[in-house]
């Protein structure tokens, strides 16, 4: 579904991307792991069409997207769940659902654009009781369940997931992971970046690791999970030694 072929991108005028090259299957979920600063959002916003690479291509179900704009890529079918959330505070959590399927309403009828907010609440059941409480008054995992409900709202085919633990407690951790993973059990396309590197990989299938804007090491998840490598560099220890 999703193919990026020796990206090259430019960050504050230092070399963020070279040469990454990464796939992702229709129905798969596929990780990028890597530090803080690795150029992992940046690659993020150069498949959604925020960044432009200087070389490379994407593409997407057999179509060069490398240079479409964000909104067509939405129509595409390629929606982003962003780092830190990034709602609409003063607004109700109803009103940034219905931002989410902004561009694609026009195809869908006032009872289909219901009706698809109501599976939304279907799978976050607690948003549903603050649907008219202003998104920034709730909690961080709250938040981070607005977003991800948010991007599903236009029905995404391939959702790009950006750090959704990043500055959750533990219990709200577990239930983000929980939520990728039924996502993943309902024949979902996800691309997720995290640095919470061992959450990442039990949810996914395949995994990219991604240090100093280069691809290191890629292979099936449970292969990188238990690799010396990985585990020396995210959590401080080698599980082999």
């Amino acid at each position: 579904m999703l193919v990026v072929e020796n990206l090259e991108a430019r960050y504050g005028g230092n070399l963020a991307l070279k040469g990454v090259s990464l796939e992702v299957s229709q129905g798969e979920t596929v990780c990028l792991i890597g530090a803080n600063g690795a150029g992992k959002t940046t690659l993020l916003n150069c498949i959604c069409g925020i960044h432009r690479g200087r070389s490379g291509r994407v593409v997407f179900r057999g179509q060069d997207v490398s240079k479409a704009w964000p909104q067509h890529l939405v129509r595409l079918g390629i929606v982003q769940v962003p780092e830190n959330r990034q709602l609409f505070s003063p607004m109700t959590v109803e009103e940034n659902l219905e931002l989410g399927a902004y561009l694609t309403a026009g195809s869908m009828s006032g009872a289909e654009l219901l009706a698809q907010m109501e599976r939304v609440f279907d799978r976050f059941p607690r948003l549903k009781d603050f649907r008219k409480r202003r998104a920034g008054t709730l909690s961080g995992g709250e938040q981070q369940m607005v977003a991800i409900g948010r991007g599903l709202m236009s029905n995404p085919q391939l959702l790009l997931l950006d750090e959704p633990s990043l500055g959750l407690a533990p219990l709200l951790v577990r239930d983000i992971f929980r939520i990728i993973r039924e996502l993943q059990q309902e024949g979902r396309t996800i691309l997720l970046v995290e640095q919470n590197a061992v959450g990442a990989l039990k949810v996914s299938e395949r995994g990219y690791v991604l240090e100093n804007g280069r691809v290191t090491m890629t292979g099936p998840a449970a292969d990188l999970l238990n690799d010396g490598h990985v585990r020396q560099a995210f959590l401080g220890h080698d599980m082999n030694a």
